[in-house]
């Protein structure tokens, strides 16, 4: 049987990894693994699916997830990847988010029979003594080692610098290694590696304080072939709660990734075998849509189930095929370079022919008689991207009757 790290190596996982060889060895037999999930939403979004498809494939080949809740470190914040404080949350809404992930998260993975854990770090956070703890933890860190940290270095260079109580949550996420240890004999923290920093720290402690056997590995962020990240949508993040992406905006977004980022998105975001990933991603021409489709259908299925992912492929293919090919949505095809110069919507209403001028364009929009697939346009300065027009582009609607395909071309 292949070796669970080289299965997450062959589909492009894995970023860095503490002790390699080390951790082989720990991997060939069962072992008990957990990855952190703070609370600051109600939802998990796209950036969190790279962690959670790496549990599941963990899971299958023999070893135990715990998703840890960050009801805790949630009263925090994370300083990584971010220009300024997290905003403070209640302790009420993290609690309420905590429900809302813990829910999502059975979809993707086996909890029955004790196969995987949801464990909330609020149970041994909330009431620590603070000098007990700064006692027994804080002086197995060093100040001048922490703040080589990339998180740190980078917040220390903006205006507002760092807070003593955002410095404190690299301690507070690696005692939650420790916990694990020693609660259910945790010997391995994953995550993104911009958690790399944090990671080090606990499974450094476990190493120090229990002299046990603890790894820390990281996964690689979900970008784009030029390096930015994906997930973005006009709406904002692209959720995994029908609610607040629609499982058809969420297969019209894989829909219309880029030719060059297929091959990747199908190795990270499905199970499909890495064959037929490999034959998929070789797809080039117009016969790489077909390879989007299938994309778009494995992720829609895995997040939304598979009646939802039939629904959206089958109103994408009227939207798009039938009624397309049958004539009844017009196109308007757009360059790069005039979307650069102005990709307002309401700019697109006018070239479509669908509004008169802006001013009617503007008056459409106010109405909320305007949308762009099933998402309703309500500001008048909303705009598109080069990537939602990438494939079969967008379908923008005026009323009950007004259709017109936008798309990219050269």
């Amino acid at each position: 049987m292949e070796h669970i790290l080289d299965i997450l190596k062959d589909r492009g996982f894995i970023a860095q990894m503490t002790y390699e060889d080390e951790l082989y060895e720990q991997l060939k037999e069962p072992t008990t693994f957990y990855v952190g999930f703070d609370p600051t939403a109600d939802s998990l979004h796209i950036g969190h699916y790279i962690p959670i498809m790496a549990m599941a494939h963990m899971q299958r080949a023999g070893h135990k997830p715990i998703a840890l809740m960050g009801g805790g470190t949630a009263m925090i914040g994370d300083p990584s990847g971010k220009t300024d404080m997290r905003k403070m949350l209640t302790v009420e809404t993290i609690d309420s988010n905590v429900e809302c992930i813990k829910a999502q998260m059975s979809r993707f993975l086996d909890f029955s029979d004790g196969q995987a854990l949801i464990v909330n770090n609020a149970d041994w956070l909330r009431h620590l003594n603070f000098i007990d703890f700064m006692r027994d933890i804080g002086s197995m860190f060093s100040v001048n080692k922490m703040l080589t940290a990339d998180c740190y270095k980078a917040r220390m260079a903006t205006e507002n610098g760092l807070s003593f109580l955002e410095f404190t949550y690299m301690l507070m996420q690696s005692y939650d290694f420790l916990e694990l240890y020693h609660r259910y004999g945790c010997r391995l923290e994953m995550g993104g590696n911009d958690q790399w920093s944090n990671m080090l720290g606990g499974a450094d402690l476990v190493r120090r304080k229990e002299n046990g056997k603890a790894f820390a590995c990281t996964f690689q962020l979900l970008l784009t072939h030029d390096g930015r990240k994906m997930g973005k949508t006009e709406a904002g993040a692209l959720w995994l709660d029908a609610a607040k992406t629609s499982p058809y905006q969420f297969y019209q977004y894989w829909r219309n990734v880029d030719d060059k980022d297929v091959e990747k998105c199908l190795a990270l975001l499905t199970f499909l075998p890495m064959d037929e990933v490999r034959r998929l991603g070789a797809l080039e021409g117009a016969e790489i849509n077909e390879a989007k489709k299938v994309l778009a259908y494995e992720v829609t299925k895995l997040v939304h189930g598979e009646e939802e992912a039939e629904k959206a492929a089958q109103a994408a293919q009227t939207l798009f095929g039938g009624a397309a090919a049958g004539g009844n949505v017009p196109t308007l095809e757009v360059t790069a370079a005039e979307i650069a110069e102005d990709a307002r919507i309401s700019t697109l209403l006018v070239r479509s022919g669908l509004c008169k001028s802006q001013s009617d364009a503007r008056k459409q929009i106010e109405q909320n008689a305007v949308a762009v697939g099933e998402q309703k346009i309500t500001e008048t300065a909303a705009a598109v991207t080069p990537e939602q027009l990438a494939g079969d582009g967008i379908l923008l609607k005026k009323g009950k009757k007004g259709f017109c395909r936008v798309k990219l071309v050269g």
